[in-house]
């Protein structure tokens, strides 16, 4: 199996996992060695899988102000914590690359390989949750056949995205690319950037 199947293996996993308690207070339960790649795939899903029900709940119109506020502030948070694991992620293929012999004609690619990891993560809470709508049994025929023709996409979709990482790593092995790690810099979480918090000080 290849590094973006197995990946996806470990994101399905964690999915149903989290939907046993499908609680976005529930304590992560990392069944890998810590340290390990793996473990960090684990959590990367955990994060957006929790991230994905704070949005749903955030967005209930008759959310409580207060309540919506520390919603909105627990998401940046994720947010923050799914960023700095993506890059953990990418410091750690650039390690694995770093003896690799770069052709003279190797190119650089438009996003990294924990960024393209990120969006198969994405992709497999979607088709998690594609997949519920398409089995409820409390709405119509015509919402479940809509949301089977939405599922077959993500579907194909997936199966895109995989054999894509796959290639990127593949070019990276034999030098027809090379990589580059640029930190994501959000100014808005630094107190020293963001002007509304260092003109408080």
């Amino acid at each position: 199996m290849d590094f973006a199947e197995s990946a996806n293996v470990i994101f399905d996993k964690t999915i149903k996992l989290y939907h046993v308690t499908n609680n976005v207070d529930a304590q992560m339960p990392i069944p890998y060695p810590e340290g390990t790649l793996e473990a960090a795939l684990f959590t990367k899903c955990w994060i957006d899988a929790v991230q994905w029900h704070l949005e749903d709940i955030i967005r209930d119109p008759e959310i409580d102000p207060v309540e919506a506020l520390a919603l909105k502030r627990r998401i940046d948070r994720s947010n923050q914590e799914r960023t700095d694991l993506v890059e953990e992620i990418d410091s750690y293929f650039r390690t694995l690359y770093t003896g690799v012999e770069v052709r003279s004609d190797a190119t650089i690619n438009t996003e990294s390989p924990a960024w393209a990891i990120d969006r198969l993560s994405i992709l497999a809470l979607k088709i998690y949750h594609m997949r519920e709508q398409v089995e409820r049994a409390d709405t119509t025929p015509e919402h479940r056949d809509a949301c089977q023709a939405k599922l077959e996409v993500l579907l194909e979709q997936r199966a895109d995205l995989i054999t894509a990482i796959d290639q990127l790593l593949a070019d990276f092995t034999t030098g027809r690319k090379y990589m580059k790690v640029y930190r994501q810099m959000k100014m808005y979480n630094d107190p020293s950037t963001n002007p509304v918090l260092y003109g408080k000080r």
